[in-house]
């Protein structure tokens, strides 16, 4: 009953992170493309807006995909927690309410991914099945992969262009 328990989050959560970064990339399901999202990204004063928006498209879209099917999934929960970070520090921090622009939905999706790269997929996932688990060990991997990952948000962060007085960035959701 664990490994059904484990699958049901897994694939309803890597479903929808895939649907957020098709709609980052290529417009679907509502989305405002590749250049809205860069868009998006220079207004809070991120440098380097559109080669940034192309990797936030692909983590959250390969990631979630990854945590769906079960596939990689240390590396793929390890794409999703730094989009997830850079989503709460970049464009919801210190509002918690999804209500008010706030960091809930990332939050809860960070914990998601952080569940499945600690622990790992479950069986009923293909990294079992195609014997991934020896060369991917949990949590080595996910924890390997999401220091690289903060490392990443940092110097996002750190090379951030400061805003005018008085602008506030626009927000969207995770």
């Amino acid at each position: 009953m664990l490994d059904l328990a484990l699958a049901i989050p897994r694939i309803v959560v890597g479903l929808i992170l895939a649907g957020h970064g098709s709609q980052k990339l290529f417009g679907w399901f509502g989305g405002h493309r590749l250049a809205g999202t860069a868009g998006f990204f220079a207004s809070t004063g991120v440098r380097w807006a559109k080669p940034l928006a192309l990797l936030v498209g692909l983590a959250e879209l390969l990631g979630g995909l990854g945590l769906a099917f079960g596939l990689a999934t240390p590396v793929a929960a390890a794409a999703v927690s730094v989009v997830m970070l850079g989503a709460v520090v970049l464009a919801h921090w210190p509002r918690l309410w999804v209500t008010n622009g706030g960091f809930e939905y990332p939050l809860v999706n960070l914990a998601v991914a952080a569940q499945f790269g600690l622990y790992g997929p479950g069986a009923y996932a293909l990294d079992p099945w195609l014997g991934l688990s020896r060369y991917l060990p949990l949590p080595q991997a996910y924890l390997a992969g999401l220091a690289v990952a903060v490392l990443i948000v940092l110097a996002v962060v750190a090379t951030r262009k400061v805003a005018s007085q008085g602008a506030q960035p626009a927000t969207s959701a995770a």
